[in-house]
Protein backbone atom coordinates (compact mmCIF):
# COMPACT_ATOMS: atom_id res chain seq x y z
CA UNK A 1 0.00 0.00 0.00
CA UNK A 2 3.10 2.30 0.82
CA UNK A 3 3.63 4.91 2.78
CA UNK A 4 1.07 6.21 4.91
CA UNK A 5 -0.98 9.56 3.41
CA UNK A 6 -0.53 13.08 4.68
CA UNK A 7 -4.85 14.45 4.99
CA UNK A 8 -5.67 18.07 4.00
CA UNK A 9 -8.99 18.65 5.95
CA UNK A 10 -11.32 21.26 3.67
CA UNK A 11 -13.48 22.63 6.51
CA UNK A 12 -13.13 22.33 10.27
CA UNK A 13 -16.68 22.27 11.91
CA UNK A 14 -17.33 19.18 14.03
CA UNK A 15 -16.74 16.66 11.49
CA UNK A 16 -14.00 17.91 9.72
CA UNK A 17 -12.01 18.83 12.59
CA UNK A 18 -12.77 15.64 13.87
CA UNK A 19 -11.27 14.26 11.08
CA UNK A 20 -8.37 16.78 11.37
CA UNK A 21 -7.68 15.30 15.23
CA UNK A 22 -8.02 11.83 14.31
CA UNK A 23 -5.49 11.56 11.94
CA UNK A 24 -3.17 13.52 13.24
CA UNK A 25 -3.71 11.23 16.33
CA UNK A 26 -2.88 8.33 13.68
CA UNK A 27 0.44 9.53 13.86
CA UNK A 28 -0.76 11.17 10.01
CA UNK A 29 0.90 14.80 8.87
CA UNK A 30 -2.49 16.69 8.77
CA UNK A 31 -3.30 20.24 8.09
CA UNK A 32 -6.76 22.16 7.83
CA UNK A 33 -8.53 25.07 5.94
CA UNK A 34 -11.54 26.50 6.86
CA UNK A 35 -13.27 30.04 5.45
CA UNK A 36 -14.11 30.96 9.45
CA UNK A 37 -11.59 32.60 11.14
CA UNK A 38 -12.52 31.54 14.21
CA UNK A 39 -12.60 27.63 13.61
CA UNK A 40 -9.04 28.91 12.15
CA UNK A 41 -7.85 30.22 14.96
CA UNK A 42 -9.05 28.04 17.77
CA UNK A 43 -7.39 25.08 15.49
CA UNK A 44 -4.41 26.52 15.62
CA UNK A 45 -4.70 27.55 19.79
CA UNK A 46 -5.44 23.65 19.85
CA UNK A 47 -1.74 22.96 18.77
CA UNK A 48 -2.77 22.22 14.91
CA UNK A 49 -2.36 23.31 11.62
CA UNK A 50 -5.11 25.40 10.00
CA UNK A 51 -5.90 28.19 7.72
CA UNK A 52 -8.23 30.04 6.07
CA UNK A 53 -6.69 30.00 2.87
CA UNK A 54 -7.92 27.10 1.06
CA UNK A 55 -6.42 27.57 -1.99
CA UNK A 56 -2.52 27.56 -0.06
CA UNK A 57 -3.81 24.15 1.70
CA UNK A 58 -4.55 22.73 -1.08
CA UNK A 59 -1.26 23.54 -3.21
CA UNK A 60 0.53 22.01 -0.08
CA UNK A 61 -1.61 18.24 -0.63
CA UNK A 62 -0.75 18.79 -4.64
CA UNK A 63 2.85 18.72 -3.40
CA UNK A 64 3.04 15.84 -0.62
CA UNK A 65 0.63 13.96 -2.71
CA UNK A 66 -2.08 14.05 0.29
CA UNK A 67 -5.54 12.97 0.29
CA UNK A 68 -8.15 15.51 0.52
CA UNK A 69 -11.02 15.63 2.89
CA UNK A 70 -14.31 18.19 1.83
CA UNK A 71 -15.77 18.52 5.20
CA UNK A 72 -18.07 21.76 4.30
CA UNK A 73 -22.07 21.59 3.91
CA UNK A 74 -23.26 20.11 0.97
CA UNK A 75 -24.38 23.41 -0.30
CA UNK A 76 -20.72 24.37 -0.49
CA UNK A 77 -19.14 21.47 -2.11
CA UNK A 78 -19.70 23.12 -4.96
CA UNK A 79 -18.11 26.19 -4.53
CA UNK A 80 -14.97 24.55 -3.65
CA UNK A 81 -14.35 22.55 -6.55
CA UNK A 82 -13.45 24.91 -8.68
CA UNK A 83 -10.10 25.49 -6.04
CA UNK A 84 -10.10 21.60 -6.10
CA UNK A 85 -9.63 21.10 -9.76
CA UNK A 86 -7.16 24.83 -9.55
CA UNK A 87 -4.95 23.53 -7.27
CA UNK A 88 -5.09 20.18 -6.28
CA UNK A 89 -6.76 18.43 -9.59
CA UNK A 90 -4.57 14.92 -8.94
CA UNK A 91 -4.85 14.45 -5.50
CA UNK A 92 -6.85 11.52 -3.73
CA UNK A 93 -10.03 12.55 -2.64
CA UNK A 94 -12.90 12.66 -0.67
CA UNK A 95 -15.60 13.50 1.03
CA UNK A 96 -17.51 13.43 4.78
CA UNK A 97 -20.86 15.03 3.21
CA UNK A 98 -24.32 13.11 5.00
CA UNK A 99 -25.24 12.90 1.67
CA UNK A 100 -23.60 11.11 -1.42
CA UNK A 101 -25.31 11.40 -4.84
CA UNK A 102 -25.59 15.22 -5.27
CA UNK A 103 -21.76 15.07 -4.40
CA UNK A 104 -20.98 11.94 -6.60
CA UNK A 105 -22.84 14.26 -9.40
CA UNK A 106 -21.24 17.74 -8.65
CA UNK A 107 -17.64 15.98 -8.37
CA UNK A 108 -18.31 14.55 -12.13
CA UNK A 109 -19.88 17.83 -13.19
CA UNK A 110 -17.13 19.60 -11.84
CA UNK A 111 -14.21 17.52 -11.80
CA UNK A 112 -14.75 14.54 -14.11
CA UNK A 113 -11.33 13.32 -14.22
CA UNK A 114 -10.68 13.30 -10.07
CA UNK A 115 -9.65 10.26 -8.22
CA UNK A 116 -12.74 10.59 -6.15
CA UNK A 117 -14.31 7.96 -3.96
CA UNK A 118 -17.51 9.52 -1.57
CA UNK A 119 -17.74 8.37 2.38
CA UNK A 120 -19.83 9.52 5.54
CA UNK A 121 -18.95 8.93 8.86
CA UNK A 122 -21.97 8.09 10.71
CA UNK A 123 -21.22 10.30 13.80
CA UNK A 124 -21.78 13.62 15.31
CA UNK A 125 -23.87 15.53 18.26
CA UNK A 126 -25.85 18.61 18.24
CA UNK A 127 -23.23 20.80 18.41
CA UNK A 128 -20.84 22.40 15.52
CA UNK A 129 -17.82 24.22 14.95
CA UNK A 130 -13.78 22.99 15.77
CA UNK A 131 -14.96 23.35 19.77
CA UNK A 132 -17.62 20.63 19.43
CA UNK A 133 -15.08 18.14 17.64
CA UNK A 134 -12.69 15.30 19.22
CA UNK A 135 -10.07 12.76 17.96
CA UNK A 136 -12.47 9.96 19.30
CA UNK A 137 -15.61 11.19 17.88
CA UNK A 138 -15.45 8.17 15.40
CA UNK A 139 -14.19 5.64 17.69
CA UNK A 140 -16.83 2.64 17.02
CA UNK A 141 -18.57 4.36 14.49
CA UNK A 142 -19.78 3.11 10.61
CA UNK A 143 -18.07 4.92 8.09
CA UNK A 144 -19.30 4.71 4.63
CA UNK A 145 -17.10 4.17 1.88
CA UNK A 146 -18.79 4.18 -1.05
CA UNK A 147 -18.33 2.11 -3.98
CA UNK A 148 -19.59 2.74 -7.71
CA UNK A 149 -19.08 1.34 -10.80
CA UNK A 150 -16.44 3.12 -11.58
CA UNK A 151 -14.74 3.22 -8.09
CA UNK A 152 -11.32 3.07 -8.26
CA UNK A 153 -10.28 0.44 -5.90
CA UNK A 154 -6.73 1.87 -5.08
CA UNK A 155 -8.24 5.18 -3.63
CA UNK A 156 -10.86 3.16 -2.24
CA UNK A 157 -8.34 1.29 -0.02
CA UNK A 158 -6.98 5.08 1.46
CA UNK A 159 -10.01 6.20 2.15
CA UNK A 160 -10.93 3.05 4.09
CA UNK A 161 -7.34 3.09 5.49
CA UNK A 162 -8.59 6.99 6.91
CA UNK A 163 -11.64 5.80 8.27
CA UNK A 164 -9.73 2.93 10.15
CA UNK A 165 -7.39 5.09 11.29
CA UNK A 166 -10.05 7.36 12.74
CA UNK A 167 -10.98 4.22 15.09
CA UNK A 168 -14.22 3.77 12.73
CA UNK A 169 -15.35 0.51 10.93
CA UNK A 170 -15.98 0.48 6.95
CA UNK A 171 -18.89 -0.02 5.82
CA UNK A 172 -19.22 -0.38 2.00
CA UNK A 173 -21.87 0.34 -0.30
CA UNK A 174 -22.85 2.77 -3.39
CA UNK A 175 -23.68 6.40 -3.08
CA UNK A 176 -28.04 5.14 -3.80
CA UNK A 177 -28.06 2.59 -1.46
CA UNK A 178 -26.44 5.12 1.29
CA UNK A 179 -29.00 8.11 0.71
CA UNK A 180 -32.14 5.89 0.55
CA UNK A 181 -31.19 4.45 4.12
CA UNK A 182 -29.65 8.01 5.93
CA UNK A 183 -32.90 9.14 4.74
CA UNK A 184 -35.07 6.40 6.83
CA UNK A 185 -32.43 5.84 9.83
CA UNK A 186 -30.86 9.73 10.00
CA UNK A 187 -32.74 12.66 7.75
CA UNK A 188 -36.26 11.73 8.69
CA UNK A 189 -35.70 11.55 12.45
CA UNK A 190 -34.29 15.12 12.34
CA UNK A 191 -37.75 15.79 10.42
CA UNK A 192 -39.47 14.05 13.04
CA UNK A 193 -37.41 15.53 16.05
CA UNK A 194 -38.09 19.28 14.82
CA UNK A 195 -42.25 18.83 14.27
CA UNK A 196 -41.83 16.92 17.84
CA UNK A 197 -40.23 19.88 19.29
CA UNK A 198 -42.69 22.13 17.87
CA UNK A 199 -45.49 20.72 19.06
CA UNK A 200 -44.12 20.19 22.63
CA UNK A 201 -43.28 23.84 22.59
CA UNK A 202 -46.85 24.67 22.03
CA UNK A 203 -47.28 23.19 25.58
CA UNK A 204 -45.69 26.30 27.22
CA UNK A 205 -43.72 26.42 30.62
CA UNK A 206 -45.68 22.87 31.78
CA UNK A 207 -44.51 21.35 29.04
CA UNK A 208 -40.86 22.17 30.04
CA UNK A 209 -41.55 21.22 33.47
CA UNK A 210 -43.29 17.97 32.72
CA UNK A 211 -41.06 16.74 29.77
CA UNK A 212 -39.05 13.54 30.33
CA UNK A 213 -36.72 11.06 28.89
CA UNK A 214 -39.28 10.00 25.85
CA UNK A 215 -39.43 13.42 24.96
CA UNK A 216 -36.05 14.42 25.51
CA UNK A 217 -34.76 11.41 23.41
CA UNK A 218 -37.34 11.74 20.70
CA UNK A 219 -36.42 15.82 20.24
CA UNK A 220 -32.12 15.51 20.77
CA UNK A 221 -30.99 16.47 17.22
CA UNK A 222 -33.91 19.30 16.92
CA UNK A 223 -31.18 21.06 18.51
CA UNK A 224 -28.50 20.12 15.65
CA UNK A 225 -27.59 23.35 13.88
CA UNK A 226 -30.66 24.41 11.60
CA UNK A 227 -28.85 25.66 8.40
CA UNK A 228 -26.98 21.75 8.88
CA UNK A 229 -29.97 20.00 9.07
CA UNK A 230 -31.73 22.18 6.25
CA UNK A 231 -28.61 21.13 4.11
CA UNK A 232 -28.78 17.51 4.45
CA UNK A 233 -32.36 17.04 4.02
CA UNK A 234 -33.18 19.37 1.04
CA UNK A 235 -29.81 17.82 -0.34
CA UNK A 236 -31.25 14.44 -0.37
CA UNK A 237 -34.78 15.37 -1.63
CA UNK A 238 -34.93 12.92 -4.10
CA UNK A 239 -35.11 9.55 -1.22
CA UNK A 240 -36.30 11.64 1.74
CA UNK A 241 -39.40 12.44 -0.17
CA UNK A 242 -41.10 9.17 -0.43
CA UNK A 243 -39.25 8.19 2.58
CA UNK A 244 -41.59 10.98 4.08
CA UNK A 245 -44.91 10.15 2.29
CA UNK A 246 -44.30 6.34 3.69
CA UNK A 247 -43.82 7.95 7.35
CA UNK A 248 -47.08 10.38 6.89
CA UNK A 249 -48.87 7.16 5.88
CA UNK A 250 -48.02 5.70 9.12
CA UNK A 251 -49.07 8.35 10.90
CA UNK A 252 -52.33 9.19 8.41
CA UNK A 253 -53.37 6.05 9.26
CA UNK A 254 -52.72 5.90 13.12
CA UNK A 255 -55.09 9.26 12.93
CA UNK A 256 -57.68 7.47 10.90
CA UNK A 257 -58.18 4.27 13.02
CA UNK A 258 -57.61 6.63 16.59
CA UNK A 259 -60.94 8.78 15.62
CA UNK A 260 -62.82 6.00 13.97
CA UNK A 261 -62.17 2.80 16.56
CA UNK A 262 -59.92 4.97 19.49
CA UNK A 263 -57.71 2.37 19.04
CA UNK A 264 -53.85 2.46 17.95
CA UNK A 265 -52.81 -0.90 18.23
CA UNK A 266 -51.85 -1.56 14.52
CA UNK A 267 -49.36 1.35 14.56
CA UNK A 268 -47.70 0.60 18.25
CA UNK A 269 -47.51 -3.14 17.63
CA UNK A 270 -45.54 -2.16 14.07
CA UNK A 271 -43.24 -0.14 16.24
CA UNK A 272 -42.38 -2.43 19.12
CA UNK A 273 -42.13 -5.22 15.99
CA UNK A 274 -39.71 -3.05 13.97
CA UNK A 275 -37.17 -2.14 17.01
CA UNK A 276 -36.92 -5.35 17.97
CA UNK A 277 -36.18 -6.74 14.85
CA UNK A 278 -33.94 -3.71 13.84
CA UNK A 279 -32.24 -5.22 17.47
CA UNK A 280 -31.87 -8.69 16.15
CA UNK A 281 -29.91 -7.66 13.49
CA UNK A 282 -27.65 -5.54 15.54
CA UNK A 283 -27.09 -8.57 18.19
CA UNK A 284 -26.53 -10.94 16.13
CA UNK A 285 -23.08 -13.05 16.37
CA UNK A 286 -20.72 -11.91 13.52
CA UNK A 287 -18.63 -14.27 11.06
CA UNK A 288 -15.53 -13.49 9.66
CA UNK A 289 -14.56 -12.48 6.09
CA UNK A 290 -11.91 -11.56 4.04
CA UNK A 291 -12.20 -9.64 0.59
CA UNK A 292 -8.94 -9.52 -1.88
CA UNK A 293 -9.47 -6.13 -3.49
CA UNK A 294 -7.04 -7.55 -6.15
CA UNK A 295 -9.59 -10.67 -6.82
CA UNK A 296 -11.96 -9.91 -10.24
CA UNK A 297 -15.36 -10.20 -7.99
CA UNK A 298 -13.77 -7.44 -5.37
CA UNK A 299 -16.16 -4.86 -6.04
CA UNK A 300 -19.23 -7.58 -6.09
CA UNK A 301 -17.64 -8.83 -2.70
CA UNK A 302 -17.70 -5.14 -1.30
CA UNK A 303 -21.44 -4.18 -2.13
CA UNK A 304 -22.64 -7.72 -0.86
CA UNK A 305 -20.87 -6.99 2.43
CA UNK A 306 -22.40 -4.02 2.78
CA UNK A 307 -25.71 -4.78 1.55
CA UNK A 308 -25.67 -7.91 4.78
CA UNK A 309 -24.74 -4.89 7.24
CA UNK A 310 -21.16 -6.25 7.37
CA UNK A 311 -17.70 -4.21 7.79
CA UNK A 312 -14.63 -4.00 7.18
CA UNK A 313 -12.26 -3.76 11.16
CA UNK A 314 -8.99 -4.32 9.33
CA UNK A 315 -6.55 -3.31 6.80
CA UNK A 316 -3.64 -4.92 5.07
CA UNK A 317 -1.91 -4.34 1.92
CA UNK A 318 -4.73 -5.59 -0.63
CA UNK A 319 -6.56 -7.82 1.95
CA UNK A 320 -9.61 -6.55 3.91
CA UNK A 321 -10.71 -8.36 7.53
CA UNK A 322 -14.04 -7.74 8.09
CA UNK A 323 -17.13 -9.37 9.23
CA UNK A 324 -21.02 -9.70 8.78
CA UNK A 325 -24.05 -10.59 10.85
Amino acid sequence: MGAVRDVCVIGLGLIGGSVLRAAAAAGRTAWGATDSTVDAEAAVADGFTATVDVAGALRDAAERDAIVVLAVPLPAVERVLPLVAEHAPNCLLTDVTSVKVPVLDVVGRRLPDARFCGGHPMAGTAESGWAAGSATLFSGAAWVVCVEDDTDLDVWREVAALALDAGAHVVPTNAAAHDEVVARISHLPHLMAGVLAAVGAVGGPLAAALAAGSFRDGTRVAGSHPELVRAMTEGNRASLLPVLDEALGRLGAARGSLASTGGLAATIDAGHEGIRELDKYASAPHTGVRVDLGAPDARVGLLALGERGGRITALDGDVLTGEVR
